[in-house]
């Protein structure tokens, strides 16, 4: 839609997209067959991260163009998770670290952006995972400045439940089977928030309980019947029966085992040069990581899949600097495991260097796909599991 008033139209009355649907938002045959397979009580989900607004500025995300969400659609997926950072939607000075009484100045042209994907996505049939990435008070990629924490501060929980609050109002009118709401990115607690390589480790289970069972009373104040989901502890990977109490679906990761996941990743480690080579399966001293690893470490959520908690794992792939044939071999197996337990995916990205498209490997022969660079292996590997 080209305009405001369309946009709003679309919010108003984007529940009847949904009119027909499984939850997974799609009549599909395959889909359907697969979700009654399993016992999980969410669907198996299968897409990507789409990263327009994952920058705190405005201009500097990664706008997702719209033939990326028909070629999604029709090659057969159904999940898209928009994380946002929220400084992308205020209207703040970004010359200087954010203030407090500035995280609620909502700027309604970059909400309406926002709309506008989200639209996007589910006129094409992908259920929307709306994630914040960035709230107030945290992010796991520090770097930034933020006034408070969130785990620990009150202004920041306060702050934080308003965003929540402002996106359930604003989405009332769309069906939960094509959107829920992604609570807050892969919880971690630093010693120094604002370092990216400031040691921590898992948020206190207290504190996590306290924060998220806050959201979602907020966000059922609004709509009760809106799905909502919280990340695993200690960036993404611990699950959570802790929160058990709660009527939360909970989203793993598909990044295990790390050295191969992010190799050479430059945000990870300070000098990239210095990390060893990896292969598949991978030896670390006495360790071998292989497809029974993958498996235990999966174990904790399948448990929670088998006490009837919904397991979606929202982030997963490879970064670009893993050679192609091990990054491959690796994932190939992941997606097994994942699958044997009825578990959906969000590949990080679809254009970047962990996606199917434009990826940058200097190690693949790709296809051109009207003019983008395709990683068809790639893209082959994930629609075998549709």
């Amino acid at each position: 839609m080209n305009t405001s008033d369309s946009r709003r139209d679309f919010l108003k009355k984007s529940a009847l997209l949904g009119a027909g649907l499984s939850l997974a938002g799609s009549t599909s045959l395959p889909a359907l067959a697969e979700v009654a397979k399993s016992k999980n009580k969410l669907p198996a989900w299968k897409g990507f991260n789409l990263l327009d607004f994952f920058s705190d500025h405005p201009d500097r995300g990664r706008p997702t163009k719209p033939e990326y969400v028909k070629w999604i659609a029709d090659w057969g997926f159904d999940f898209a998770r928009i994380p946002i950072s929220y400084p992308s939607y205020l209207d703040i000075d970004r010359s200087r670290p954010i203030r407090p009484d500035e995280v609620l100045n909502f700027d309604e042209s970059r909400l309406e952006k926002v709309d506008e994907l989200v639209e996007r996505c589910i006129s094409q049939g992908l259920h929307v995972s709306l994630n914040l990435h960035r709230a107030p008070g945290f992010c796991i990629n520090a770097g930034f400045v933020e006034p408070y924490n969130l785990w620990k501060d009150q202004e920041a929980q306060d702050a934080f439940c308003a965003h929540w609050e402002m996106w359930a109002n604003r989405y009332k009118g769309i069906s939960k089977k094509n959107l829920s709401f992604d609570l807050v990115n892969e919880p971690y607690q630093r010693e120094d928030p604002n370092d990216q390589h400031s040691p921590g480790g898992p948020v206190e289970i207290a504190d996590y309980h306290r924060v998220a069972e806050a959201a979602l009373d907020t966000i059922r104040s609004v709509k009760k019947s809106r799905l909502v989901i919280a990340d695993g502890n200690g960036g993404g990977g611990t699950a959570m029966p802790e929160l058990a109490d709660l009527e939360l679906a909970q989203s793993c990761r598909g990044y295990h085992p790390f050295p191969i996941s992010h190799y050479k990743a430059g945000w990870v480690y300070k000098d990239p040069s210095t990390v060893p080579p990896v292969d598949w399966p991978l030896k670390q001293g006495e360790r071998t990581f292989d497809i029974e690893e993958i498996r235990r470490y999966y174990a904790p959520w399948k448990e929670l899949v088998d006490q009837g908690i919904g397991v979606h794992c929202g982030e997963c792939g490879c970064y670009n600097e893993t050679p192609h044939d091990v990054f491959l071999s690796w994932f190939g197996e992941v997606l097994k495991v994942l699958k044997e337990n009825g578990i959906g995916f969000g590949i990080w990205e679809f254009s970047g260097a962990f996606g199917v498209m434009n990826s940058g490997r200097k190690d693949v022969d790709y296809e051109d796909w009207y003019g983008e660079k395709l990683d068809r292996k790639f893209l082959d590997l994930l629609r075998a599991q549709i």
